[in-house]
């Protein structure tokens, strides 16, 4: 794999949020947001035109919390929930996943380490703190979802999630693209989990850079090595996209 190429004016710049912009911590409440962060992610956008998304696992109305004050546009919950960049929110509708949190919440009152997320369309059982557990895991959720093919069991770093089935990042990040500020730009997108493949399977083929952000086998062509190595990155694309001139509509001149 090799170094992400310089961001240009006509990128369309779609990042992952845990594990690419902020470290991994134990709880997904933990998280550290480094305090330039904000600032880096607002100058980008403008200098971007716009052309500047998250694409997250989280809820969006928890991306905004963490980067208060930007409302970015953004894909939640691996885009079951997706906002412009002219602030219009698309959210499908939550599937019933009431034996799924029984199941899910079952398994932390049995066993020491594992935490539920409710979310908005789906639910999150986190293993990080109880590594061992992880085929326990695995094997009660898709117990659970057997007979359900509207849902859908994904794996991510030390979690296993449900739900609604036929809905990923790459198809959030396809629809970006046929909306203004994005439409018309070379995709880029950074992410460091498997729930970001689909992401950079969509990327490539459009002349895009996809970006694995640490170790492990990925479609994407290009690496960094941490979220400080995609800080890192962010604030030297800033740096020459400030030096370089564009045309009003923020592409180059």
């Amino acid at each position: 794999m090799q170094t992400p190429p310089r961001l240009t004016h006509d990128a369309a710049l779609f990042l992952d949020f845990d594990g690419t912009l902020v470290a991994i911590a134990e709880t997904p409440e933990a998280i550290e947001v480094p305090s330039a962060l904000v600032p880096l992610l607002s100058d980008l956008r403008d200098l971007l035109g716009g052309a500047l998304a998250v694409v997250s696992g989280r809820q969006i109305d928890v991306l905004d919390r963490f980067l208060a004050p930007l409302r970015l546009p953004a894909a939640g919950e691996h885009g079951v929930q997706r906002r412009s960049a002219e602030g219009e929110m698309q959210e499908s509708r939550p599937p019933d996943l009431t034996d799924v949190l029984d199941t899910a919440n079952e398994l932390a009152r049995v066993y020491e380490g594992l935490l539920v997320e409710r979310k908005h369309a789906a639910i999150a059982l986190h293993y990080r703190l109880a590594p061992q557990l992880e085929a326990v895991c695995r094997d009660a959720l898709l117990r659970t979802i057997t007979d359900q093919p509207q849902l859908e069991l994904m794996h991510g770093k030390f979690v296993f999630e449900v739900k609604p089935a036929g809905i990923n990042k790459g198809i959030a990040i396809d629809a970006f693209m046929r909306e203004a500020p994005f439409v018309g730009r070379t995709p880029v997108f950074a992410g460091d989990d498997t729930t970001d493949e689909s992401g950079f399977a969509v990327v490539q083929p459009r002349g895009g850079v996809a970006i694995k952000v640490g170790s492990g086998p990925s479609l994407a062509l290009h690496r960094l090595d941490s979220p400080l190595a995609v800080f890192e990155w962010l604030v030297e694309a800033r740096k020459l996209l400030a030096e370089s001139p564009s045309d009003p509509k923020g592409k180059p001149a």
